[in-house]
């Protein structure tokens, strides 16, 4: 008499789990594609800003899209600290953009300036404050990856960059609209084939666990 093989079981909460995980993933990735079609607006009306009528520095994160680039102004108390990054100044060239974090109050969020771009990324710039002139823009951005595929990244802070640069600085490259990648739809691809891959793996599992065993 011979072994009937055992029929094929589904365990049903582990893959109401996985269900449920895939959906998501999927949900995340139409959600990407919708974000996509936003920044591709939102970068069309960026890519005009620069050489409208200046407006007011916006205090708080995040930058609101319909601003981005405007020119605007700030007055920096005083530098608290330098932050150095990769950069481009006006005339081409690369080198280490100076980013001062200055005091504007006793209190408050203060305010970033992309000052310069300089060819050491030691220079010690000269300037400790004052008015100065330039075009809204966001600090550089560091966050994981994962914060930003998942829409739960901390807002990047408005940051000017100043339109002129003091002794020992070059100008830093005037914003484009070209400076600001829209990977959305590189997203949205990434969470389907997380998905996809979540099905394929579980598939897999299933039939393992299902298999016959061996005489």
């Amino acid at each position: 008499m011979t072994d009937q093989p055992t029929s094929a079981r589904i365990p049903l909460i582990a893959t109401m789990v996985v269900a449920l995980a895939v959906l998501a993933m999927i949900g995340l990735g139409v959600w990407q594609v919708q974000r996509r079609e936003e920044k591709a607006q939102a970068l069309a009306l960026a890519a005009t800003n620069p050489g409208r009528s200046a407006i007011a520095f916006p205090k708080l994160a995040p930058v609101d899209p319909a601003i981005l680039f405007r020119p605007s102004s700030v007055q920096c108390l005083r530098v608290v600290q330098w932050q150095v990054e990769a950069g481009r100044a006006a005339d081409g060239s690369m080198g280490y953009r100076h980013i001062a974090h200055c005091a504007t109050g006793a209190e408050g969020p203060g305010v970033l300036v992309a000052l310069g771009v300089g060819q050491k990324p030691d220079d010690k710039p000269a300037w400790t404050g004052g008015q100065i002139a330039g075009w809204i823009s966001e600090e550089p951005d560091h966050r994981a990856l994962l914060t930003r595929i998942t829409g739960k990244a901390t807002p990047l802070r408005p940051m000017l960059i100043a339109r002129a640069a003091p002794a020992g600085l070059k100008p830093v490259a005037p914003p484009t609209a070209a400076d600001i990648p829209n990977n959305h739809l590189a997203y949205a691809v990434q969470w389907f084939l997380f998905a996809g891959v979540a099905v394929i793996i579980y598939s897999l599992a299933l039939r393992r666990r299902n298999a016959a065993p061996k005489p």
